[in-house]
């Protein structure tokens, strides 16, 4: 059975991608699922473009992810039985697209093949989006108060999973009055979405659509914590990705003076840090928009005795033959009038050990990033 995924934080750019999505293959469906205030789940089913189902269901436990579990996967199964060869499934805002196809692998009997994963937004809206300090919530766009994620994390959660971002206006464009695609605002969003998504498809209203791109390995291998991918080439535009390694651990306390000048006027920092209050550990960090956070990946690979390096590609394209996988990756994607490459470059590398300090036994640094009860 095969199956467009289509997710989006703007239900009017999420209709309009569903409807063209509908047209790219023969004897195709498309379903629109919302989650409604009261665990109220509304499902429109459309063909050739005209409504014939729509039917409200009541969930006992009303989510995000019971919405797909118990709405969207019992429809695409039984739309599926009944002879339908592609169905175009228009997700609930703030559902992620990873979660949905990992949900239909798992709850339909048939083999399920992923055509396009979709991403559906406003460019002219991604600035702002991202900078966004309220939470999915709070802004409007679900209706689970316990959603604590920002739409620069929804975002960029996506465009790592997607192939493809269909854009077009947004319900906030046309209620401003926005003019919409060529616009200053659509342009300078477009050029972001380059640097976000470098590999993604960015497909105007009146681009052609490339059906059959999803590579779900190479989407999971795009959204591992603290790997880093970079555009094919700089950019000479309003925007940059500052691409910066150092080879020796970082001082914890150095680090973490200069982690705020690190993410400051960044859109998104991400990137894997080798710490010395933490040496074993592999250290993702992420900032996207207001927010930055570090989480543990567990022990590099040269800690793993078990471990082979060329089974993990991104750790065997940086594998040193002293230290292994062990080392800093830090990129930083931002206005590049805000984003100064040599400055970064030199801050990074005010944080790494000195020859002296790595003389020292690293169990006495301290540990003001708390790693060790966080990790």
């Amino acid at each position: 059975m095969h199956f467009t995924v289509v997710s989006s934080l703007d239900s009017q750019c999420r209709e309009a991608a569903a409807e063209r999505l509908g047209r790219t293959h023969d004897n195709s469906v498309v379903v629109l699922h919302d989650l409604l205030d009261g665990s109220l789940v509304l499902r429109r089913v459309f063909r050739d473009g005209r409504l014939f189902e729509r039917e409200t269901t009541l969930l006992e436990h009303g989510c995000l992810s019971c919405t797909v579990r118990l709405d969207v996967i019992p429809t695409a199964e039984r739309l599926a039985a009944c002879g339908f060869d592609h169905v175009v499934l228009g997700l609930p805002p703030g559902v992620a697209t990873g979660m949905a196809v990992d949900e239909l692998r798992r709850g339909l009997d048939a083999p399920v093949v992923v055509d396009n994963a979709v991403l559906a937004l406003d460019p002219a809206e991604v600035d702002n989006q991202i900078w966004d300090r309220h939470t999915l919530f709070e802004s409007g766009f679900t209706s689970m108060p316990s959603d604590e994620r920002t739409s620069g994390e929804f975002l960029v959660g996506e465009f790592g999973q997607v192939d493809t971002v269909l854009m077009s206006p947004g319900l906030g464009s046309v209620l401003s009055g926005n003019p919409g695609e060529g616009s200053e605002s659509w342009l300078t969003g477009v050029e972001l979405l380059g640097e976000l998504a470098p590999h993604a498809h960015l497909v105007a209203p009146a681009d052609t659509f490339r059906p059959g791109c999803f590579d779900p390995a190479e989407a999971a291998a795009r959204n591992k914590p603290g790997v880093v991918r970079l555009p094919v080439s700089e950019s000479q535009g309003s925007f940059t990705t500052v691409l910066h390694k150092a080879g020796r651990p970082l001082h914890p306390g150095r680090f973490r003076d200069a982690l705020p000048h690190l993410a400051s006027g960044t859109h998104w920092m991400r990137g894997r840090l080798w710490i010395a209050s933490a040496p074993a550990t592999r250290i993702a960090v992420q900032g996207i928009g207001p927010r930055v956070w570090l989480e543990s990946t567990g022990a590099w690979l040269a800690d793993r005795p078990e471990s082979v390096p060329g089974t993990d590609v991104d750790a065997a394209l940086d594998w040193h033959p002293s230290h292994g996988d062990r080392g800093t990756v830090l990129a930083l994607t931002g206005y590049a009038q805000d984003i100064d490459a040599q400055e970064v470059r030199d801050l990074l590398d005010s944080c790494q050990l000195t020859e002296a300090e790595m003389e020292a036994d690293f169990a006495v640094w301290e540990d003001p990033l708390d790693l060790s009860n966080s990790l």
